[in-house]
């Protein structure tokens, strides 16, 4: 397991919001190089990295900051918040970014994001699916959680043949330090055997990442709140 320390910057700062709401979130560090470099001394071979305020604006906002980190960071980038556009891939690509997240486009506009699949390769991108379980249902939300796309998950994996890492959000978990969706995550390895599979929502202990049957684990809260040591998990993960 790949275990993806997580940092949300807004305003240039690392921040972690609480169920996705702006009005809700605590500021954890105004320095993320410093944070990065911290990462990567306990062990970390990835972050992921969340441009907030692109993620609200719908086009990149902090990407001469996240440039700027992917350059000098001692650890590979993944990062997300407001990729709409072929020149915004390409510019985080271009200043070392190793891999891009795209969320509710790829739900909007599939025949768009299997060009960039084709155009850079399934292993520079990953799709971000929220969900929200509805009747035992993963359905898909976008535009920030706020819109219900009418789809499944798996309906919307199989617009992916050719993608190989998902980023999957248990809404109802995210941020709150209650456990990760264990039997969706086992669900999707069932369902979805040919993709990799990031977990994120609800990881808060060690325990919870042994429960884990995924490829990758994003940790976010549960690290910066201290419920978790980066250098325990990625010892575990290696296990």
């Amino acid at each position: 397991m790949i275990i993806y320390p997580a940092m949300d910057l807004l305003g240039g700062t690392v921040v972690r919001l609480k169920q996705g709401r702006f009005d809700d979130s605590t500021t954890y560090s105004d320095d993320p190089a410093r944070a990065l470099r911290d990462f990567a001394d306990a062990g970390a071979q990835w972050a992921h990295v969340v441009d907030l305020d692109g993620a609200r604006a719908g086009a990149p906002v902090q990407h001469e900051l996240i440039a700027e980190l992917a350059r000098s960071a001692p650890v590979k980038l993944q990062v997300a918040g407001g990729f709409r556009a072929l020149e915004h891939l390409a510019r985080m690509f271009e200043a070392g970014v190793a891999r891009v997240v795209i969320g509710s486009l790829a739900v909007k506009q599939p025949d768009q994001v299997r060009a960039w699949i084709d155009q850079f390769g399934p292993d520079r991108i990953t799709l971000s699916l929220d969900v929200r379980l509805t009747d035992g249902e993963p359905l898909v939300a976008v535009a920030g959680w706020t819109e219900d796309s009418g789809q499944s998950l798996w309906e919307v994996a199989a617009l992916y043949p050719a993608a190989r890492h998902f980023l999957i959000t248990d809404i109802g978990l995210d941020g709150m330090l209650q456990g990760p969706n264990v039997e969706l995550y086992e669900q999707i390895a069932d369902r979805l055997p040919s993709v990799m599979t990031q977990a994120s929502g609800g990881v808060s202990s060690l325990e919870d990442l042994e429960r884990l049957s995924t490829d990758g684990a994003i940790i976010g809260k549960a690290l910066w709140e201290g419920r978790i040591d980066l250098q325990e998990a990625l010892g575990l993960a290696r296990a």
